[in-house]
């Protein structure tokens, strides 16, 4: 168990943290980020668009911003799949203007040959790096051929308890293990503490693998778990953090808060300044 003392510094740093995220003051971030120890993280810190769900691509944009986040994967609420060349790349254009690096699109269910074919085009269009998505197992080669052939990542998301696909990072690395490296995982660390697996053993187990992060923070480490903001929840989030630092995680940390989605500011705010802390005291 922590000390009174090292959890209340960690609140403290949250706090500035919370309060930069909140603000944009690259000051405020600066002085934080000066707390952290000698070895930096190499990922950086995103946002999957599904927490803005229920906002359009501009103020999902200016909302993304406003918490400090510097990268966004967009959910097709904000850009649909079947969008024409010319409106992908206008949303693409939109997210560059905003100052922000569109780096990857999903979750994109592919359940048929003409979905897999539609994800990489709208990715190759859109000039993301990866798609988060679930791939049917029946094509997994398929998708290995056109990670090939467009230098796309594809990123298998875990869905949880109740998933019939891929409940777990480890079950989607059963499946690419043997496939082009640029096929691996999204550990959804909220859909993998309630199935009863420690996000960190996860993430370090599978690491040759790990692509991409959806980090959040959850009730319960079983199925009726639901999301909270982190730093609340039964996650021990400074561990997942120090753990990614220690495997040398390099991809994108991204922010999925399905919690108050007609109002997810506040705990969107008080998520990132969490984690922002948690880096700059481990």
């Amino acid at each position: 168990m922590k000390s009174t003392c090292s959890r209340r510094r960690l609140l403290q740093i949250a706090s500035v943290g919370a309060t930069a995220a909140l603000t944009g003051v690259p000051g405020l971030q600066a002085r934080t980020a000066q707390a952290g120890t000698s070895k930096k993280p190499k990922f950086h810190l995103g946002m999957a668009s599904y927490t803005l769900r229920k906002f359009d691509l501009d103020q999902a944009l200016k909302m993304t911003r406003r918490v400090g986040l510097t990268h966004i994967a967009l959910k097709d609420f904000h850009l649909a799949m079947d969008s024409s060349p010319e409106q992908i790349r206008e949303a693409a254009a939109k997210v560059r203007d905003a100052g922000l690096t569109l780096y990857g699109c999903g979750v994109v269910y592919m359940r048929n040959e003409a979905q897999v074919h539609q994800a990489f085009d709208y990715a190759k269009t859109a000039g993301m790096k990866t798609i988060i998505g679930v791939p049917n197992y029946d094509l997994l080669p398929l998708v290995n051929q056109k990670v090939k052939e467009y230098d796309i990542k594809v990123a298998i998301h875990n869905h949880g308890p109740g998933d019939k696909v891929y409940p777990l990072p480890s079950t989607a690395y059963e499946r690419v293990k043997d496939l082009d490296g640029r096929i691996g995982l999204c550990n959804d660390i909220g859909h993998t503490m309630r199935s009863g697996v420690a996000p960190s053993e996860s993430a370090r187990k599978y690491a040759d693998r790990l692509l991409d992060v959806h980090i959040k923070d959850v009730t319960a480490a079983e199925a009726k778990g639901s999301t909270c903001e982190i730093g609340r929840g039964v996650i021990d989030i400074p561990k997942f953090i120090r753990t990614l630092v220690e495997i040398d995680y390099a991809g994108i940390v991204s922010f999925e808060y399905e919690k108050d989605e007609n109002d997810p500011m506040p705990g969107l705010a008080e998520s990132v300044g969490y984690v922002r802390g948690v880096m700059a005291s481990i």
